[in-house]
């Protein structure tokens, strides 16, 4: 049973660690409901709908395989997954957002340019809070 929202946040992150280079992962929770009439702590608990966001991003000008490659890697990891205490529906995408540019350094004037091309998956998902 996971018992914080933190829990519920380090398990998914946990999940998707070697691959955190090239992601943007959040979490957006949601409804929050009895799943049992017993008090928590133990012997009741709570379910709290959420939706993992996604985001992946890889150069442009390689294409757009290696995106889709860590997109698929990245979908069969939440892909009707059940994990501490957490189930994920199927997931969707990965979605084109689209590309553009990320400055890198500490101005404009100084900074350089970095191109991205970017995709987005999502997984909707109940986790149990006791």
């Amino acid at each position: 049973m996971s018992s914080t929202y933190n829990n519920v946040r380090a398990a998914i992150e946990g999940r998707i660690a070697t691959e955190i280079a090239k992601l943007q992962a959040s979490i957006r929770f949601g409804d929050n409901a009895y799943a049992t009439l017993l008090p928590t702590g133990g012997v009741g608990f709570n379910r709290q709908n959420g939706v993992l966001v996604v985001n992946v991003f890889t150069p442009v000008g390689v294409g757009a395989a290696a995106n889709y490659t860590i997109a698929e890697r990245i979908k069969d990891l939440f892909d009707r997954a059940k994990f501490s205490s957490i189930i994920f529906d199927a997931a969707s995408g990965p979605a084109v957002v689209g590309a553009g540019v990320i400055e890198t350094g500490t101005s404009a004037s100084s900074g350089l340019a970095a191109a991205y091309f970017q995709t987005q998956l999502t997984a909707t998902f109940e986790a149990y809070l006791d």
